[in-house]
């Protein structure tokens, strides 16, 4: 049974869900989610995970304070948050946001990462959806506000017609989006919002792009999954992320949005089960990363 639980790690509150029993995996959620988007597949993912579910800060009850929401700082945030539960290492799934923390996570701590999931990943490509290259714009924080507002007045009906307007899909994205928006009420989670998506989007889409270093996910086994109507970003990165990720595997879930796990959230954990179940947990060797990064070095002479 989920539980939600608060630690203090650097003076600042983490609220997080987690439950079950067997290897752990932790699970990131994407820009004005919360773990409570992962809701729909915890308790299927409990019968044969440890799963850990973060509230990242600046998002849900996590604190929301002045400070740096880089990638970097959120991979950092999450090995040091694994250390203070006493977890060494984990699979590590990440949704769109989420999904470029987790590679950063095993850029920056490969020891700490067994395999990673992307969902609807970040950082594999330019393009993003109007909405969020939107927040780039001078100004834009002061629209946010009247976003917020109007989507907690009109349970979410007006909104729905605004993103529908913008080519996002009726059912869960708009309801997922809306839920985001709304979440932007305070001060605080307004700041934050607006500084996490600065950091990895400008006002010609996102700035962070992985690419040129897919070819050390050699090192580590990768899922790749992605809904091939997702409005948000588009299903194409995974795609071509897949093809430079050796080894990688890849399930594109038909008719589905930007959340593939409240889509078709048994075929999503049944995805990542047998994924974690049919390959070993990667092993740290700063040699082999040392020949993967020489040996690309060369070619690219």
């Amino acid at each position: 049974m989920t539980e939600i639980k608060e630690i203090q790690l650097h003076g600042h509150r983490l609220s997080y869900r987690c439950g079950g029993r067997g290897p752990l995996l932790i699970l990131i959620h994407g820009i004005t989610n919360s773990s409570a988007s992962w809701e729909p597949i915890l308790a299927l993912l409990e019968r044969d995970f440890t799963v850990i579910a973060p509230d990242l800060l600046g998002h849900g009850d996590s604190a929301k304070p002045r400070g740096d929401y880089s990638l970097g700082s959120f991979a950092s945030l999450l090995r040091d948050f694994m250390l203070a539960l006493g977890h060494e290492r984990a699979t590590v799934a990440g949704h769109s946001l989420g999904g470029g923390i987790a590679m950063q996570m095993a850029y920056q701590f490969p020891e700490r990462v067994e395999r990673l999931a992307l969902v609807s990943s970040g950082g594999l490509g330019r393009q993003v959806t109007p909405v969020l290259r939107a927040v780039a714009l001078p100004g834009a924080e002061l629209m946010l506000p009247l976003l917020a507002s109007r989507a907690i007045v009109s349970a979410g009906t007006a909104v729905g017609a605004w993103i529908g307007r913008l080519g996002l899909r009726t059912g869960t994205d708009i309801a997922e989006m809306a839920a985001g928006l709304a979440s932007l009420q305070d001060i605080e989670t307004r700041r934050a919002f607006v500084h996490t998506a600065r950091s990895v989007i400008d006002v010609h889409g996102q700035r962070v792009d992985a690419t040129d270093k897919l070819y050390l996910a050699a090192a580590v086994p990768t899922l790749i999954m992605w809904g091939d109507q997702d409005p948000i970003i588009p299903a194409r990165h995974g795609i071509r992320a897949h093809e430079l990720m050796p080894g990688s595997r890849l399930r594109i879930f038909a008719g589905s949005g930007h959340f593939p796990h409240h889509d078709d959230p048994g075929g999503f954990v049944t995805t990542l089960r047998e994924f974690v179940e049919t390959t070993q947990p990667s092993e740290p060797d700063d040699d082999r990363l040392r020949r993967l990064v020489v040996e690309h070095g060369r070619k690219a002479a």
